[in-house]
């Protein structure tokens, strides 16, 4: 009976060390991100205005959160510290945003979509074929 009473004291010792190693592994790994990325965040909101550059909606202290900081040739190391490789995106433009260039060629940033850059253009051409009727 001893036997089996150590030998479950010493199975929930060890699996007690393994989920302490884990959370200590966990813990680790979240410190190491917030201190990658703070730094350029913090840098994206001093330097830029607290508005999203695609749809140009203000964001104040409350809301800030919502407020993300864009890479524009989606490489994250490339932090210049004058902002250059940055804009700030909210949550659903920043989301639109890699949605677009995943759909579209990927790689080729420069080329723009035109029916996201106008997507009341198909609307036009029906009125101008009404009026023209």
């Amino acid at each position: 009976m001893a036997e089996i009473v150590f030998a479950v004291w010493l199975i929930l010792q060890t699996w007690r060390t393994i989920s302490l190693y884990r959370l200590a592994l966990l813990m680790e790994a979240r410190v190491v991100r917030s201190h990658h990325e703070q730094p350029y965040r913090a840098r994206a909101l001093k330097l830029f205005s607290w508005i999203c550059a695609h749809c140009g909606r203000e964001f104040d202290g409350k809301k800030l959160s919502q407020l993300t900081v864009h890479h524009k040739d989606h490489n994250h190391h490339n932090n210049p510290p004058d902002g250059s490789n940055w804009e700030l995106l909210c949550l659903y433009c920043h989301d639109n945003e890699h949605q677009r260039d995943q759909a579209g060629s990927g790689s080729n940033e420069s080329q723009s979509r035109p029916e996201m850059d106008r997507p009341f253009t198909p609307f036009a051409n029906l009125l101008k074929r009404n009026t023209a009727a």
